[in-house]
């Protein structure tokens, strides 16, 4: 019989990629990074989101670099276009399209997948297209790393791992919510509890997010622009609906969980992650 935590678990260890997962998608930065330089000139290319913060989900997350460009910032929508094109006539036999903040190179038919995030340096931080106004946001991506790090350091590393959970969530029910809202919304959520349980927690901070109707973050750090939940109104909806049922299932399987119920807990998280 497998209890409600030892389910969660396995579903982390699960989709934890192993250590050398993103190795054939890391392959490909030296060449972007030459391409990119060649054409605009690079300040400095390094890795950000899951691949750095250690929060990945197995076959879902893509390698993703944020590239520090020279020169005059122009329009986000221009300097996108800009990188697409000039990426696409470098790797001519991979489907390279925008996804706003990024340019993202399906390498090998999308099994090594690059996002490429074009930025300009900030007077702190930098500046990166904005996925949901348009435009330019700042963002701070290595003080980011070094909140959830922190965070994660209470309840043996719940941040990382609600993180994940919430991600797993995400993908497997095509939730149309933002990774990197998810993460620093399991971070602060994690780094404010005193106790942890798994179950209990994972409902909590899921009634959270519905509770503030995935409103947008300060950034914790207190340095960059907000974090958005969605790119549009159609997405929240969607996300809202799918978050709806998903604090039902997590409520029950809580709720069977203190119960001492553990089949029943495990077959609501099963329903909850698409199992």
């Amino acid at each position: 019989m497998t209890t409600a935590n030892a389910y969660l678990n396995s579903l982390i260890s699960l989709y934890t990629p192993s250590s050398t997962y993103f190795d054939a998608a890391r392959g490909h930065r030296s060449a972007i990074q030459t391409r990119l330089d060649n054409e605009f000139g690079v300040k400095e290319m390094f890795e950000t989101g899951s691949l750095k913060h250690g929060t990945g989900v197995w076959l879902y997350s893509d390698a993703d670099y944020i590239v520090c460009l020279k020169g005059e910032r122009p329009t986000a929508t221009t300097a996108l276009t800009k990188v697409k094109a000039d990426l696409a006539d470098r790797f001519k036999s991979t489907v390279v399209k925008v996804r706003t903040p990024a340019v993202v190179c399906d390498f090998n038919g999308a099994k090594e997948t690059v996002e490429v995030v074009p930025a300009y340096q900030a007077d702190s931080g930098y500046w990166i297209p904005d996925p949901k106004g348009g435009g330019w946001m700042r963002t701070h991506p290595k003080d980011h790393n070094t909140y959830v790090n922190t965070a994660n350091k209470k309840h043996d590393g719940a941040a990382k791992k609600l993180a994940r959970l919430a991600k797993v969530w995400k993908y497997k029910r095509s939730v149309p919510v933002s990774s990197c809202y998810l993460e620093m919304r399991a971070a602060k959520y994690a780094n404010g509890r005193s106790n942890w349980w798994m179950s209990v927690d994972l409902h909590g901070f899921l009634a959270y997010l519905l509770d503030i109707n995935l409103a947008s973050m300060n950034d914790p750090t207190g340095l960059g622009s907000r974090f958005n939940a969605y790119s549009s109104d159609g997405n929240r909806d969607d996300a809202l609906s799918k978050l709806t049922r998903a604090v039902d299932r997590a409520a029950k399987a809580e709720q069977y969980d203190l119960d001492d119920k553990d089949d029943s807990a495990v077959a609501q998280l099963k329903l909850l992650f698409n199992q």
